[in-house]
């Protein structure tokens, strides 16, 4: 008699043990076999957007796989109806948390992806956003599907809201002026841009909170939004990321200007071949502009690509122009005075 009841109480829990190992070893297989060959296959073929799919179901396979193991278990094995409900619906709302944060990876991903081949920009709060809004819907789902009303969770939703505005306006005035710098297109990440308080750099992101600036020290600058959209700066890249150098220069006045001209647009090309080769249809020129105490000054422009290149373009200029000067006899006069000293004489009058 004892050993028929073990038999049933062993037959009982091998069915459920069973559909917990298969799930288990389904996900494995699905994970790392499955999942892996199919990523490397599409990846090879270049398929638009393929490495946000694949990223964004990193894992979630083998959680859906054991999701079903469990499930069937659950089934499989004779269980109270309220405890297999219950079960149930930690199942279910573990299941639709999964496809929420697919949903959520896949949106900021593609939403980032757009942006930034439509406009360069790369913005993590717009992805940020996207992804807050899935949770939150995804979440009131999983409330209403095991059973929990959601009409005063979005009552108190709203009521905290608006008490939380209230306390934080710092806070959602950098959330709106991040909207703002990002629709009007004033900056986006890439730009080079100088603040009226005389910090400078790239910027790299923009934040709910803050855009962030990097130094050509790769140094890091933290400015809140809303400073940034009410102060006064250089955008660089406005309204086009390529740009003019200014050079001024100055030759003694013994010199031939035409083939100062000459030499010194010739040396200007040679830098852009180097730096700036799709820019050569612009061609650079000079134009003389003054008599100096000490030289005929002129100023050269040229076209870069952006405006750290012009410390690049400067660097060689310098090198060049100095080098092929001295070999053509042109001077770069240095400030030199004549003092004409006069001698006097004592005169004694008696």
């Amino acid at each position: 008699m004892q050993n028929t009841i073990l038999g049933i109480m062993m037959m009982q829990w091998i069915r459920p043990i069973i559909f917990i190992l298969v799930g288990l070893l389904a996900g494995i297989i699905a994970e790392k076999v499955v999942f892996n060959k199919l990523k490397n296959i599409v990846i090879k073929k270049r398929i638009p957007g393929s490495e946000i799919i694949f990223s964004s179901l990193r894992r979630i396979p083998f959680i859906w796989f054991v999701l079903a193991g469990f499930l069937g278990a659950i089934l499989s094995y004779s269980l109270k109806e309220d405890v297999t409900t219950a079960l149930q619906k930690i199942i279910i709302a573990i299941f639709l948390f999964t496809v929420t944060l697919v949903l959520a990876r896949l949106a900021a991903g593609f939403v980032n992806l757009f942006i930034q081949r439509t406009e360069g920009v790369s913005a993590s709060l717009i992805s940020n956003l996207v992804k807050s809004t899935i949770f939150v819907l995804g979440a009131l789902i999983i409330f209403q599907t095991i059973g929990i009303e959601i009409t005063p969770i979005i009552t108190t939703l709203g009521i905290t809201g608006l008490a939380v505005g209230l306390a934080l306006q710092d806070t959602l005035a950098n959330l709106f002026a991040g909207f703002y710098l990002i629709l009007s297109k004033q900056v986006k990440t890439g730009d080079y841009v100088k603040l009226s308080s005389g910090e400078e750099g790239y910027i790299t992101d923009i934040t709910w909170r803050n855009v962030t600036i990097e130094e050509i020290a790769k140094n890091t600058i933290l400015v809140p939004n809303s400073k940034l959209s009410s102060t006064n700066l250089i955008n660089y890249n406005l309204p086009a990321k390529q740009l003019t150098l200014t050079m001024n220069i100055g030759v003694s006045y013994e010199s031939n200007l035409e083939k100062v001209e000459s030499i010194t647009v010739e040396i200007a090309k040679e830098v852009m071949q180097e730096i700036a080769p799709d820019l050569l249809e612009n061609e650079p020129f000079i134009r003389f502009h003054t008599f100096n105490d000490f030289s005929i000054d002129f100023t050269l422009y040229m076209r870069v690509n952006e405006y750290f290149d012009q410390r690049i373009a400067k660097h060689l200029l310098v090198k060049k122009l100095h080098k092929r000067y001295n070999q053509e006899g042109i001077l770069i006069p240095f400030p030199i005075r004549d003092v004409y000293m006069k001698e006097s004489t004592n005169t004694n009058i008696s």
